[in-house]
């Protein structure tokens, strides 16, 4: 073991060798201090009423963000009614137009019936002929198909074998409404 003056060498050098930490330690605290010190001055120009202040002025501007929202949805409502209005005027006038123009036709008449249409030599129905055979039964001069009604028709053999088409099958076209004169 070593003597008391060992001792005392150690604490004094452990003492010379914390000093320069401590001193560190001490400079970084008053800077510090100082810079708190300048930071914590506040600006004349800056006006800050606290809490209360702050939250009524985020309501305020709520307010006005939902109310230039409202705003817009109504100009847009607005101007979907104008444009529907005018679809609706435009409606109304082709309805006046088309029914004017019917009313315009003389002596004009829709009629119902069943006349057979005849082939054309490339095998589609011709059924100018029996639309005006319609409308002469109605006691008119003259018409025009309106509806027609095709049908295949098969002889009683076909449907006796259990077949509903075959090659004895042929298709038939009939006027079934006209328009007469």
């Amino acid at each position: 073991m070593g003597t008391g003056r060992d001792l005392t060498f150690r604490r004094n050098s452990l003492a010379l060798r914390a000093a320069p930490g401590w001193m560190l330690a001490g400079v970084l605290v008053l800077t510090a201090a100082l810079a708190f010190a300048q930071d914590s001055t506040p600006p004349v120009e800056k006006r800050d009423d606290g809490f209360f202040a702050a939250v009524g002025r985020w309501f305020s501007q709520q307010s006005s963000n939902v109310n230039s929202s409202f705003k817009d949805a109504r100009d847009k409502v607005e101007g979907l009614s104008q444009e529907a209005g005018a679809a609706a005027k435009s409606t109304v006038e082709g309805a006046k137009d088309a029914a004017g123009a019917v009313a315009r036709i003389p002596n004009v008449r829709t009629v119902s019936g069943h006349e057979k249409c005849q082939v054309a030599p490339n095998g589609a129905p011709d059924c100018i002929a029996a639309a005006n055979a319609i409308c002469k039964t109605k006691g008119f001069d003259s018409g025009r198909s309106l509806d027609m009604t095709t049908a295949e028709i098969c002889p009683p053999k076909v449907w006796m074998a259990g077949r509903s088409t075959g090659p004895e099958c042929r298709t038939e076209t009939f006027v079934s409404r006209a328009v007469c004169q």
